[in-house]
C-alpha cells in the first residue's frame, strides 16, 4: 500500500482487480478546498488510458510487476515459449498476451516480459528491429523514388510497406510500434 503523495510515473496501481500504469501525475493545491493529484493512467492489458483525480493522501494499492529479459525460444501450439535468461526457466504465454509483437519476434530473439505474480501482463520489443524480406515483387530499375510503396513480406511472415526499389533478401529496419518502414540496412 502507498499514499497518492508516493505516486510517480512508471508506478503500477491495482484499482478494482486491474492493473493500472501511472503516465503522468501533477500534484494540485488550490486555494480553497483540499489538496488533490491528477493522473492519466494506463491499463496493462488493454493499453486503455484514462484520466483519474485522487484525494491528496488517500491509499491506494500498488502492484508488484516484475520486467525480466527474456529469450523467445519457439511456438507451442498457440502459446510462446520464453526462457530466463538468468535461470533458464521457461514460461508458456498466450497468443492474446503476445499480441502484435508476434510479427517482429524471431526464435532466440530477446525481449522484455512483464509479469505480475507469476502471470504474463504483457511482451515489449525494443522500438525498432532488422528483419529480412523474404519476399516483394522485384524493384525496377529507375525505382529509386520515394514516391511509392510496395508490399514486403518479412521472415516472420508479417508484411509491411517498403520502397520501390528494395529487393528480397535485403535486411530493413522495422518499427514495432506501428510496423512501418524505417530503412535498409547494410550487412
Amino acid at each position: 500500500m502507498a499514499t497518492t503523495n508516493d505516486l510517480k510515473n512508471g508506478t503500477v496501481l491495482k484499482i478494482d482487480g486491474q492493473l493500472w500504469t501511472v503516465i503522468e501525475f501533477q500534484h494540485v493545491k488550490p486555494g480553497k478546498g483540499g489538496a488533490f493529484v491528477r493522473t492519466k493512467l494506463k491499463n496493462v492489458l488493454s493499453g486503455k488510458v484514462v484520466d483519474k483525480t485522487f484525494n491528496a493522501g488517500l491509499k491506494v494499492e500498488t502492484a508488484n510487476v516484475d520486467k525480466r529479459d527474456m529469450q523467445y525460444l519457439y511456438k507451442d501450439g498457440t502459446d510462446f515459449v520464453f526462457m530466463d535468461t538468468d535461470n533458464y526457466d521457461q514460461i508458456h504465454i498466450s497468443e492474446v498476451t503476445v499480441g502484435d509483437v508476434a510479427h517482429f519476434l524471431l526464435e532466440n530473439q530477446n525481449a522484455m516480459v512483464a509479469t505480475n505474480e507469476g502471470v504474463p501482463l504483457y511482451v515489449e520489443l525494443p522500438p525498432s528491429v532488422v528483419l529480412e524480406v523474404t519476399y516483394t515483387e522485384p524493384g525496377l530499375q529507375g525505382d529509386r523514388s520515394s514516391a511509392g510503396t510496395k508490399p514486403a513480406t518479412l521472415e516472420t511472415g508479417y508484411e509491411i510497406q517498403v520502397p520501390l526499389f528494395l529487393e528480397a533478401n535485403t535486411k530493413v529496419k522495422v518499427d514495432t510500434r506501428d510496423g512501418s518502414y524505417l530503412g535498409r540496412v547494410n550487412d
